[in-house]
């Protein structure tokens, strides 16, 4: 019988073990290799997703600009009724700029310049003059009035203004609302007055730029006269105040000591911006006995710009009855204008301006 060799078994025993750690050795470092594999396979995708970020063109954001009169549709004038039997007025709050002058009998009229809005109702509508077509052409504006004077008629004509006069259109277009009488009642809708337009073959888009220098950054009038309260007297039967709101930084308007709001939603009109200009007007000795008006303003003429509770006299130069006014401040700069509405009360020379702290 064979005997048992307990020192052979142990070496075999032995070479086993070392056997069997190597193997373990061999598949760990397979292990790990195929790890690093793995991970070095996903790089190339990274290295793309990296390549591609940093070729990326980040793009700048857009200079914020101006939204005021701001696009390329063509604005609308609308002569609005500012007698007493005519207040409350629409259209007033939605307006971009409101022209206010001087007609018969010491009372005024105004003009709302109006560019994409969409309004029911704007009115009560009045009759052209010929003056307020000087600043419907300086906005490239179409002029829409019910009704008008034999100058403006004549002018419209000549100057060749692209309007619409809602006597000669239909009551579904331009209507009476019942509330009212007349002449103090009539109204249309920026729907109706488009309408009209493309019937008639008017442009309805504009490339002029404003006829204001609006900026985005506030303007602050650092070295102007203190204007909380700004009373502006056309004549005994008007005058206009403006009563500075300091937590919402606007004008609330006042007429006739009233305040001035919206027809429907009674809401304050205010504004941001008020220029003034002083422009000579004169009684015209038209026959009529109407005591119709015409004022002196192809030239250069004193006034004023408002804002944030501040005014400093400026300029205001206009050189033909198309161009548009230039404002510029007595160092000869064009004036930057706050974003947002304008009142441009171009008033009597001889009124008597007041400013308030």
């Amino acid at each position: 019988m064979k005997r048992f060799d307990w020192k052979s078994e142990r070496g075999g025993t032995k070479a086993f073990v070392i056997v069997l750690v190597v193997l373990i050795i061999i598949a760990a470092v397979l292990f790990a290799v195929k790890i690093f594999m793995d991970n070095n396979a996903e790089e190339p995708a990274n290295a793309d997703t990296n390549l591609a970020a940093a070729n990326v063109v980040v793009e700048e954001p857009e200079e914020e600009k101006p939204k005021t009169l701001a696009g390329s549709e063509r604005p609308i004038a609308v002569m609005i009724d500012n007698n007493i039997n005519a207040v409350p007025q629409a259209g007033l709050l939605e307006a971009d700029i409101v022209y206010e002058i001087i007609v018969e009998g010491g009372e005024t009229r105004l003009m709302a310049i109006l560019q994409g809005k969409d309004l029911d109702k704007i009115g009560p509508i009045r009759s052209a003059r010929h003056y307020f077509l000087d600043y419907a052409l300086e906005n490239d504006a179409i002029y829409v009035h019910y009704g008008t004077s034999p100058q403006a008629e004549d002018d419209v004509e000549e100057l060749g203004v692209d309007n619409i006069n809602g006597i000669y259109e239909s009551s579904s277009n331009f209507w009476r609302v019942s509330e009212r009488y007349a002449p103090h009642n009539a109204v249309t809708s920026t729907e109706k007055i488009l309408s009209i337009a493309e019937r008639k073959g008017y442009r309805t888009t504009t490339e002029q730029e404003p006829v204001l220098n609006y900026v985005v950054d506030e303007v602050n009038l650092e070295e102007g006269e203190t204007a909380n309260t700004v009373t502006i007297p056309y004549s005994y039967a008007n005058t206009v105040t403006y009563e500075y709101d300091s937590k919402n930084k606007v004008y609330k308007r006042y007429t006739r000591g009233e305040e001035q709001v919206d027809w429907d939603t009674e809401k304050s009109v205010t504004t941001k911006n008020i220029i003034i200009e002083f422009v000579t007007n004169t009684t015209l000795n038209d026959g009529s006995g109407k005591g119709r008006q015409t004022i002196d303003n192809i030239k250069e003429v004193d006034g004023y710009y408002i804002t944030n509770g501040k005014a400093i006299p400026i300029t205001c130069t206009k050189e033909s009855r198309s161009s548009q006014t230039v404002y510029e401040d007595l160092e000869g700069n064009e004036i930057e204008v706050n974003d947002g509405k304008t009142f441009i009360q171009i008033c009597p020379s001889d009124a008597e301006i007041e400013f308030e702290e």
